[in-house]
């Protein structure tokens, strides 16, 4: 497909999982050698002390996820990084309460729901950034958001299951980590369904923290899924809700959290704003209120996190209407990308209903051995 304005690069990757991982790698490896590996974080959880807790990880991963594992793999030899580098990487929210990726989110529910997010991450990362088309040998076909350096699955992304996925950092406090919360956000990209999705979150290992909004073609609702340190909480949202980056549910390992400055005034301005009746990408466009600001483009960011994408995804019974914008979206007359994804009959239909047995499939394979 052919960019419409702005600066978001598009790659296809394809094949299995291994070969999946290596093409991310190629497509960012220039961007994590200039920036990434001399940064502050990079060496944070990159060092040594952390090294047994990344081993960890790892082989849990292996032994619970073996096709993500692969795909670890294959991303760490396209980057021609080592394994453990790039494993701890991927762990980095898992490593450090005080993550980066602090996005917002705007959920509403009804006949045809919509999902809007703000991807904010690393300012370094601006222009080097990718949507990657997923081709996989078994499983769902997905378009998803990619930082240089990172398995796709814990940003934005669509698949052709109807499912649609985004996601925002919890900063979960002494949680010790079996498995990247990546990991577990990757192989919930994989599901069938919603529900097959939760149920994966539910037997995994404990992880750091990610809030998931989830939504579906052929569902009016849309789910909040706050997991980390063990616990899954799961809302059914039927009225328009908005999540910035903490725990709004505060019980068991959820509620033991840091929360930012940015991310308390951007919950507070999106409430304001959802009562106000604002659209979704107004909301999320929006620099007002007392507070710093929902859509984030500070050189001194107390996070050190800009907008870097903008997603939007509407639902229908039999299709997925979604668009992405880069670059300053405020000053573009529309999106960067643009798409729809068929959905399969099963694959839309509530969760009574079967869905197809190839990505049954694909699903066991994530999960095989975890109960």
């Amino acid at each position: 497909m052919t960019p419409l304005s702005g600066e978001l690069g598009r790659i296809t990757a394809r094949g299995g999982p291994y070969d999946l991982g290596f093409a991310l790698g190629r497509a960012g490896q220039s961007s994590v050698r200039r920036h990434l590996l001399g940064s502050v974080l990079w060496q944070r959880v990159t060092a040594e002390d952390l090294a047994p807790h990344v081993t960890r990880m790892a082989d849990v991963t292996n032994a619970r996820y073996p096709a993500i594992h692969q795909e670890l793999s294959g991303l760490a030899d396209g980057l021609g990084l080592t394994f453990p580098e790039v494993m701890a990487w991927n762990a980095r929210g898992d490593l450090l309460a005080l993550g980066g990726d602090g996005c917002t989110t705007v959920q509403l529910p009804g006949a045809t729901p919509v999902l809007a997010h703000n991807e904010d991450g690393l300012p370094f990362f601006r222009g080097d950034c990718f949507l990657v088309d997923l081709i996989p040998e078994d499983g769902p076909r997905s378009v998803s958001f990619c930082y240089p350096g990172s398995i796709p699955g814990h940003t934005f992304a669509v698949a052709d299951t109807g499912l649609v996925i985004t996601v925002n950092n919890l900063r979960l406090r002494d949680v010790r980590a079996d498995c990247p919360r990546m990991v577990l956000s990757r192989a919930a990209m994989l599901a069938p369904d919603r529900n097959a999705a939760i149920d994966l979150l539910r037997a995994a290992p404990v992880s750091g923290g990610f809030h998931l909004s989830m939504a579906q073609a052929g569902h009016a609702d849309i789910l909040s899924v706050s997991f980390g340190g063990g616990a899954v909480h799961v809302v059914a949202h039927t009225r328009p809700a908005a999540h910035a980056n903490h725990a709004l549910v505060l019980n068991g390992p959820l509620s033991d959290q840091d929360i930012t400055a940015s991310s308390r005034d951007r919950q507070n301005r999106a409430d304001i704003l959802l009562q106000q009746g604002y659209d979704p990408l107004s909301m999320l466009r929006d620099t007002g209120g007392e507070g710093l600001p929902i859509y984030r483009q500070s050189p001194d960011d107390p996070d050190f996190e800009n907008t870097l994408a903008q997603f939007h995804a509407r639902m229908e019974a039999d299709h997925v209407d979604w668009q992405v914008w880069s670059g300053n979206p405020i000053l573009t007359d529309g999106p960067q990308y643009k798409g729809r994804i068929r959905v399969e009959q099963s694959a839309s239909q509530p969760a009574s209903h079967h869905s197809s047995a190839a990505r049954a499939r694909a699903v066991r394979q994530e999960v095989r051995n975890a109960s």
